[in-house]
């Protein structure tokens, strides 16, 4: 190994440094938030609560585990992520599959409609009109179908198609496959990088949805868990009704971590073939 240059070893030190306080001004909001979320009220109120619980207590989440609206809302939100995730991952794999054969007639154009979708996105009250145009007003639909298709995800489903060599799809034809067939067999065994962080994207997408819940949805009992969420963290009334022997900035927290868990929890289990999609479909092509 090379003699490392003073300035390499400068240079090291400093980006370390910038990187380690970047990490923590993100870090250390959410764990004060943790430690909230496990401190007594008093404590909260009167700020003493750092990065580790004052007063321990869990009184704030059994509050928000006996609140009935609560589990409803995060039941909604989940049936929409994965419904929603599933439709997502549906169309624009058939349709990135389509416009990544160099065959396609118009192929061209229709990749400019999606780029001009990318950078003039429709308006809000035309959106709405045509949401209730066809009549899916205060009903979940409307937070799944107008976002069905992302063009950002996929121009990157598009890139890594282009990556699977020719001959693989040619020898399934040659087999007798049809074009479904060899999608099926042939294209999405190899695609599960990509089709997992496409995947990561809606998911996050769906579970982390307000405006179009605002908007779309008149129902208190459609409400998906952001807007609960909503409704708790601005309504302080809401934490007192919820328990008077609670906090209420204590059960604000700690409804925000519970909504959050479940991303944490299954961000790891993907996050290997996460990094590798986004780089060989975004790099590559």
């Amino acid at each position: 190994m090379g003699r490392v240059s003073r300035a390499r070893k400068w240079f090291i030190v400093g980006n370390y440094t910038v990187l380690t306080l970047v990490s923590l001004c993100m870090l250390l909001p959410f764990v004060n938030m943790v430690a909230g979320s496990f401190s007594g009220g008093n404590a909260i109120l009167q700020g003493l609560v750092t990065v580790w619980p004052v007063n321990f207590t869990l009184e704030n989440y059994i509050a928000v585990i006996k609140n009935a609206g609560f589990w409803k809302s995060f039941g909604i939100t989940v049936y929409i992520t994965v419904l929603g995730t599933a439709l997502n991952l549906a169309f624009t794999t058939l349709m990135a599959y389509g416009l990544a054969r160099p065959d396609l007639k118009g192929r061209s154009a229709i990749i400019l409609v999606v780029l001009f979708t990318m950078i003039f996105t429709a308006p809000i009250i035309p959106s709405f009109l045509l949401v209730k145009s066809l009549g899916m007003l205060d009903t979940l639909w409307a937070l799944m179908i107008p976002s069905l298709v992302s063009g950002f995800n996929l121009l990157i489903m598009i890139s890594f198609f282009q990556n699977i060599p020719d001959g693989l799809t040619e020898a399934a034809k040659i087999d007798g496959c049809h074009e479904y067939r060899t999608l099926w067999s042939i294209v999405l065994p190899l695609s599960l990088p990509v089709m997992t962080t496409i995947g990561m994207f809606y998911a996050v997408g769906h579970w982390n949805g307000y405006y179009a819940a605002m908007m779309y949805l008149r129902d208190p009992g459609w409400f998906p868990l952001q807007v609960k969420l909503r409704q708790i963290v601005v309504d302080s009334d809401t934490a007192s009704v919820l328990n008077s022997l609670s906090s209420a900035e204590g059960i604000k927290m700690a409804t925000i971590i519970v909504a959050t868990v479940p991303v944490m929890i299954i961000y790891p289990f993907v996050q290997k073939h996460f990094v590798k999609g986004a780089m060989i479909g975004s790099v590559k092509g």
